[in-house]
C-alpha cells in the first residue's frame, strides 16, 4: 500500500515538474519573441520628428501619388490592389464630394434620410486615407463581413419590412398584383439592355435587379453575381428608391390625361384577419414548390408579416418593426457604404450601372402605368392608373407620391390604401425576379 502511495506521489511531482518546464520555457520563448519584435527607438530630431508625422497625415497620402499604398478591401489581400494615381487622390476627392452630394439629399431634401446617411457616411469613411476602414479588421470590414457577404443583413430587413405590411389592400383587390407584376418588366427590360451594353449575363443580371427599387434584394443579388458591384448596384437601387417623388410624377402624367389621374375608386371590402393569417404561408408554399432560390427572401418577409397578423407575438412584431431593422439599416448601410471607395466606384461599370438603373426604373414605373390603362378596357370598376406606378418596390414611398399626385389632380381623392396593393405585389414580385434570376446561375 506504501510502495502505491509513493508511485502516485512520485507521478504527480513528474506532472508539476514538466508543467513547470514547459511554461518556463513558453515565457523565455515568449520574451524571445517580444525582444525580436520591439523596435530599438532611435532618438530623433524634432525636424525629423515632424517629417515622421507627416508621412502618417491624410493630406500627404492624397498628394503623393506614389507612396505604394494599398487599397482597402473585406476580403482581404487577396482582393487589394495598389492605388492608382487617380484613385489614391482626385478619386478620394470626387468621393467625398458625392458623399457630401448624398448628405444634401438626405438631409436638405428627405429623400431616404435612414438609408442614405449611413451608406454616404460609409462611403466617407471608406475614402480615409490609410486608415483602412474597409479592410477585412477595419469596422466596415467587420460589418460587411459580419452581414452583407452572407446575406443576412438583407434578409432581416426583409423581416422588418414583411412585419410592416399589410396585405389588406391586396387581399381586397387581388387585381392589382398584375400592377405589380407588370412593374418588374424594368428588371428584364434592363436585363437585355446591359447585356446589349457588354456586361455578361452574370453581371447584367445583378444590374437588372435595379429596376424593382428594391435596395435589400439588389444587394442580395450582387453579393451573390457580381459582389464587385455591389457598391454601385446598392447606391443606384437606394438613390433611385429616395428619388421616387422626383422620377416618378413625370412618367405617371406623361402616360395619363388628367381625365385619369381623376378617376376616383370605391372604398375597399373588409378583409378578415384570417385571410391575412393565411396569405403569407400560402405565398411561401408556393415559392418554395415552384422558386425554392426565392425562399430566403420570401420567407424572411412571410415570417415577419405572419408573425404581425397573428396576433399573439406583437413583441417580436414590434422588435422586428422597430429595434431590429432600425438597428440593421445602421449596418447595412455602413457596409454597403465600404464599397464606395473610389477604386471601386470610379469605373467606367458604375456610370453604366447608374444610366441602366435610371432606365430600369423609368421602364417599371411606366409599364405599371400602361398596364393600369389597360385593365381598365375590361374592367367594370375603373381604376385610377396612377396606382399602376405603385407597382414598384419603394414601399411606401412610391404608394405616398401616389397618393399626392392623385390629391393634386382632384382634391379629397384618396389614393394611397388602393396603391398599397400593387405596392406590396411589387416586393413579393421583386424577390421572385430576384428568385429566377438566382435560379437560371444555380
Amino acid at each position: 500500500m506504501k510502495l502505491k502511495q509513493i508511485f502516485i506521489a512520485l507521478l504527480f511531482a513528474l506532472v508539476a515538474l514538466s508543467s513547470s518546464a514547459y511554461a518556463e520555457s513558453h515565457e523565455a520563448t515568449t520574451h524571445q519573441e517580444e525582444s525580436t519584435e520591439k523596435k530599438v527607438y532611435q532618438p530623433k530630431s524634432v525636424a525629423e520628428l515632424a517629417a515622421s508625422f507627416w508621412e502618417t497625415t491624410g493630406i500627404k497620402a492624397i498628394f503623393d501619388t506614389d507612396d505604394g499604398e494599398m487599397s482597402a478591401d473585406p476580403a482581404g489581400e487577396a482582393k487589394e490592389h495598389k492605388l492608382g494615381a487617380f484613385e489614391s487622390s482626385f478619386g478620394r476627392i470626387i468621393m467625398i464630394l458625392i458623399v457630401f452630394v448624398l448628405f444634401y439629399l438626405a438631409i436638405a431634401k428627405g429623400f431616404e434620410p435612414l438609408l442614405l446617411i449611413p451608406i454616404a457616411f460609409g462611403g466617407l469613411l471608406a475614402n480615409i486615407p490609410l486608415a483602412h476602414m474597409a479592410g477585412p479588421e477595419g469596422m466596415l470590414g467587420v460589418i460587411y463581413n459580419m452581414g452583407i457577404a452572407n446575406e443576412f443583413f438583407p434578409l432581416l430587413i426583409f423581416m422588418g419590412v414583411g412585419a410592416m405590411t399589410d396585405f389588406g389592400p391586396l387581399l381586397a383587390n387581388p387585381k392589382t398584383a398584375l400592377l405589380g407584376g407588370a412593374a418588374q418588366f424594368g428588371i428584364f427590360g434592363s436585363l437585355v439592355g446591359a447585356a446589349a451594353l457588354g456586361f455578361d449575363l452574370q453581371d447584367a443580371s445583378a444590374i437588372s435587379i435595379i429596376g424593382g427599387a428594391d435596395g435589400p434584394t439588389s444587394i442580395f443579388i450582387a453579393n451573390r453575381l457580381a459582389p464587385d458591384m455591389l457598391g454601385a448596384i446598392a447606391v443606384a437601387a437606394y438613390s433611385y428608391m429616395a428619388l421616387v417623388p422626383v422620377i416618378q410624377p413625370p412618367i405617371m402624367r406623361a402616360l395619363t390625361n388628367k381625365e385619369e389621374r381623376q378617376i376616383k375608386m370605391g372604398i375597399q371590402r373588409p378583409v378578415h384577419k384570417l385571410e391575412k393569417l393565411i396569405f403569407p404561408i400560402i405565398v411561401l408554399m408556393l415559392s418554395i414548390m415552384v422558386l425554392p432560390e426565392s425562399t430566403p427572401l420570401i420567407g424572411a418577409f412571410a415570417f415577419g408579416n405572419f408573425a404581425k397578423e397573428s396576433g399573439v407575438v406583437d413583441r417580436l412584431s414590434d422588435t422586428m418593426q422597430n429595434s431590429l431593422i432600425n438597428t440593421v439599416t445602421i449596418f447595412l448601410g455602413l457596409g454597403v457604404g465600404s464599397k464606395l471607395a473610389a477604386d471601386k466606384f470610379l469605373v467606367l461599370e458604375s456610370l453604366g450601372i447608374m444610366i441602366i438603373g435610371l432606365l430600369a426604373f423609368s421602364a417599371g414605373t411606366a409599364m405599371g402605368v400602361l398596364m393600369a390603362k389597360l385593365m381598365n378596357k375590361f374592367s367594370k370598376d375603373p381604376i385610377n392608373p396612377l396606382i399602376g406606378a405603385a407597382g414598384v418596390s419603394a414601399v411606401p414611398m412610391s404608394a405616398r407620391v401616389v397618393s399626392k399626385v392623385g390629391a393634386e389632380e382632384k382634391p379629397g381623392n384618396v389614393l394611397l390604401m388602393h396603391a398599397m396593393g400593387p405596392n406590396v405585389a411589387g416586393v413579393i414580385g421583386s424577390a421572385v425576379a430576384a428568385g429566377v434570376l438566382l435560379s437560371i446561375f444555380k
